[in-house]
């Protein structure tokens, strides 16, 4: 069977499982947490194949393909949506969820899965820009599992904010199909990402630079870049745990990914100084109203999202200063997924016990769940950028980057607004984890049982913060090669 089918048939499968079998049995999500897992076997499925030199393809005219960054990013999605299967609502235990909330969430999260899966391995950009306008559907279902007028309006101001932006993102793809049937004449591969990439030198550079504008503002609002964040907090802070962390983990990195496919396109035309400077502009930006965002927060799920919009940021700013740059980006986004997601399930267990997204109401976290407060407070350390934790590694060398390519000035600036972001996040943990418990808060775990993969999470990122394995170095060199070459 090709490794694709078990990529993307698996979540297919358990969302038609969930939406056929009436009433709703724990049996489907149990079913549908272990067909999870093929997906990410096929992901490293894809991994194996890549070191050994082959780039896996199907379909008619290479369709879909997984080149380096698109099995990054399908092996972050599929981990992270083998989180939400495995940890998400509907397994038979007491999660304060109904049956029917329980089935409309395996339905839609498993279709969230599918089609972030599916962005990432079309060759096809305008099949891309479906994809993720897709992604906005199956997960504006979910922002109001808990029904309430804070929830609603989430979910219709991310719809309306996303839609705005994915039509732009429309704009500039139609702008750069035209260019190429213009310059190259019509094909019936004219929007295959290869064809682009390899016919970018008889581009137009004016209107491939346009192009990309609307480009990096259209999937820039779904990846969470300031200005064009507002929908963000509210989506995050009202959306259930197991999904917050399938859109902060994961939803922000494909729309980077379908910005990087075009930069790729872009580069090759006019050079890199023209999409250098809007990335740097952008990515300073999303970290400076992040940073000082954090410092007024009274809401730990809000606390986080905010984080989430300071590391895209960081991010874009990486993809703006070489190779190196592109290579620390990489690796943080990994960091990023496995450190974010880690975080919001812990987030929900949190709530879960508290009763509230308040800090200010939530206290002695350490007394009242010492296991999770424990790993919670490490992943603060690890998003904040403290050692041993992956996320110091790809943030040192993402200054190292900095300094490299005569930028020192950013790489102040950048400490600066981290140093803002760093006091506020330690200054809501210790109110969190220290003093007094909460009065009428049950003390001790309930389900031990899910957070040994969260456990799972931070051990990983303790191994980044150590060591970068040889096959993770050879996948992310072979992603700077195709975005800089």
């Amino acid at each position: 069977m090709s490794p694709f089918a078990l990529l993307l048939g698996p979540p297919l499968l358990a969302a038609v499982l969930a939406a056929v079998v009436v009433p709703y049995r724990p049996l489907v999500g149990w079913t549908g947490a272990l067909l999870s897992l093929s997906s990410v076997g096929a992901a490293l499925v894809f991994w194996s194949r890549l070191l050994a030199g082959d780039v896996p393809t199907s379909g008619p005219g290479e369709f879909l393909r997984a080149d380096a960054l698109s099995t990054l990013l399908a092996l972050c999605v599929s981990v992270v949506g083998a989180l939400a299967a495995w940890l998400g609502p509907g397994m038979g235990e007491d999660d304060g969820y109904e049956p029917a909330q329980a089935r409309r969430f395996r339905i839609f999260s498993s279709l969230f899965t599918f089609t972030m899966l599916f962005a990432v391995t079309a060759n096809n950009v305008g099949f891309m820009w479906i994809a993720i306008e897709a992604t906005t559907i199956t997960s504006a279902m979910l922002i109001p599992l808990h029904v309430t007028k804070a929830s609603v309006e989430a979910s219709w101001k991310y719809i309306l904010i996303g839609s705005i932006g994915i039509a732009l993102a429309f704009g500039g793809t139609v702008l750069g199909y035209f260019d190429f049937v213009n310059m190259a004449g019509r094909q019936d591969a004219a929007l295959h990402w290869t064809v682009l990439r390899a016919s970018a030198a008889h581009l137009h550079p004016e209107v491939i630079k346009l192009a990309f504008v609307f480009i990096l503002v259209g999937y820039g609002t779904k990846a969470g870049l300031a200005p064009m964040h507002t929908w963000l907090p509210d989506a995050h802070s009202e959306a259930p745990a197991p999904l917050s962390a399938m859109m902060s983990g994961v939803l922000l990195a494909v729309a980077l990914y379908a910005v990087m496919r075009w930069e790729a396109v872009v580069n090759a035309t006019v050079g890199t100084g023209f999409t250098d400077g809007l990335y740097i502009t952008l990515g300073v930006l999303s970290v400076a109203i992040a940073a000082f965002s954090l410092v007024i927060q009274r809401n730990y799920k809000r606390m986080l999202a905010y984080s989430s919009i300071e590391h895209t940021g960081l991010i874009c700013v990486g993809l703006a200063l070489g190779p190196l740059g592109t290579f620390a980006a990489m690796l943080h986004l990994l960091n990023h997924t496995l450190a974010k997601s880690m975080m919001f399930f812990l987030a929900g267990r949190v709530l879960h016990r508290y009763g509230t997204t308040e800090i200010a109401r939530v206290s002695g976290l350490l007394k009242v769940m010492p296991w999770t407060g424990g790993l919670f407070a490490a992943g603060i350390l690890a998003v904040v950028g403290l050692p041993p934790f992956g996320l110091f590694v790809s943030e040192f060398a993402l200054f190292r980057a900095g300094f490299s390519v005569g930028r020192p000035w950013l790489v102040a600036l950048i400490l600066a607004l981290l140093a803002v972001a760093f006091v506020s996040m330690i200054g809501h943990l210790n109110r969190m984890l220290y003093g007094v418990p909460t009065a009428g808060v049950r003390t001790g775990e309930d389900r031990l049982w899910p957070l040994i993969p969260l456990g799972l999470c931070a051990t990983t990122l303790v191994v980044l913060g150590i060591t970068l394995p040889a096959p993770l170095e050879t996948l992310l060199r072979q992603i700077v090669a195709i975005v800089e070459r």
